[in-house]
């Protein structure tokens, strides 16, 4: 209970180094040889050194912090996100800050201030809110994942190949009619890939198709409403066609899926829905819903990857800027569940 904790001195004193070298080892390490690294850390096992992490905080300024700015925490798409950027934790050693900004721009402009109050080291933003130019004006490590990235670092799925293999499963269930159901934005967001995939293989194969371009809402009780909309107009306009629906993300997929099983108790054989994510509602809704798999825990990675490795630049003496942003683009997975068979 007692023990004495093991100061910088007790290092220095093991070690033979200098107190002002174990301070660079903690604070700059690529300024010592890799044999003297190597020294010094077989030293703190020796000693069980704990690390004093806000002494370190105080005299390094660095905090091992991240901000995260996600839209909201309702779909599902954005908590998997979270999930897994969390669970990075255990291979960069970062901590995270967390902020939903619900879209509205004074907000997340605020909740930035407060993340650069607490001297984060980056940055990632899920939030399509603030343009990127905006982002990196903050003269901070920021990566994107999935929304407009001229002047940022990003991660993305590739969402044309997503459009295009939802749109070729509808295609191949035989449906008189193809419909892509997406929110209204500009197609400098990766997510209006998906609509011009689906565009392009139904002109491709002459496939009679609506686009139908709505904001739905980011809280249930919004999707619910549009959604009932949607499905009455759909009912309405196509009577006794089959009806192939690509839904934009997996949480208004299974919204639709739900209105139609309270209308009928199971899913109509005039309908065929599939989703866009593979977040776990997908594989957890009342029945299992096809997806294009955008492979979150891989871009969560990828993201974090290519954060740190900027964090990490910029700790050196003479840290090399990126000439110009790093775009990565992730290929997603068709899964074909019940709701196309």
């Amino acid at each position: 209970m007692n023990k004495k904790k093991v100061t910088f001195a007790d290092i220095a004193a093991y070690t033979n180094f200098s107190k002002t070298t174990i301070s660079r080892y903690f604070n700059n390490p690529d300024s010592l040889t890799l044999e003297n690294q190597e020294k010094i850390a077989a030293a703190l096992t020796a000693l069980d050194y704990k690390e004093n992490k806000v002494a370190r905080i105080l005299a390094s300024g660095k905090t091992e912090f991240v901000g995260i700015l996600i839209p909201n925490l309702y779909m599902h798409y954005y908590a998997e996100m979270l999930n897994q950027i969390l669970a990075t934790y255990e291979t960069y050693g970062y901590k995270f800050l967390v902020f939903a900004g619900n879209e509205k721009k004074s907000a997340e402009k605020k909740y930035i201030e407060e993340l650069l109050a607490y001297n984060i080291e980056g940055m990632i933003v899920l939030s399509p809110t603030i343009p990127s130019k905006e982002l990196a004006s903050l003269n901070l490590p920021v990566v994107g994942i999935e929304r407009e990235d001229k002047y940022i670092c990003s991660v993305s799925t590739d969402n044309y190949m997503g459009g295009v293999q939802a749109t070729s499963l509808l295609k191949k269930c035989r449906c008189d009619i193809l419909i892509h159901i997406n929110g209204v934005f500009s197609e400098s967001v990766p997510a209006y890939g998906r609509i011009q995939g689906f565009l392009d293989v139904c002109r491709e194969y002459r496939l009679p198709h609506e686009l139908i371009l709505k904001e739905l809402g980011n809280t249930f009780e919004d999707n619910r409403k549009h959604l009932q909309d949607v499905l009455k107009l759909l009912s309405e306009k196509y009577p006794n066609q089959k009806k192939g629906v690509f839904m934009p993300n997996d949480t208004h997929a299974n919204v639709l899926l739900n209105l139609l099983f309270q209308k009928y108790g199971r899913l109509p054989d005039d309908y065929k829905i599939i989703g866009f994510d593979n977040s776990p509602i997908s594989g957890e809704a009342v029945i299992p819903t096809s997806t294009i798999g955008q492979q979150i825990p891989v871009i969560a990675e990828e993201a974090m990857e290519l954060l740190s490795m900027q964090m990490t630049e910029r700790k050196k003496r003479r840290p090399i800027p990126l000439t110009e942003p790093i775009h990565k683009v992730i290929t997603p997975v068709l899964i074909c569940r019940e709701t196309t068979r």
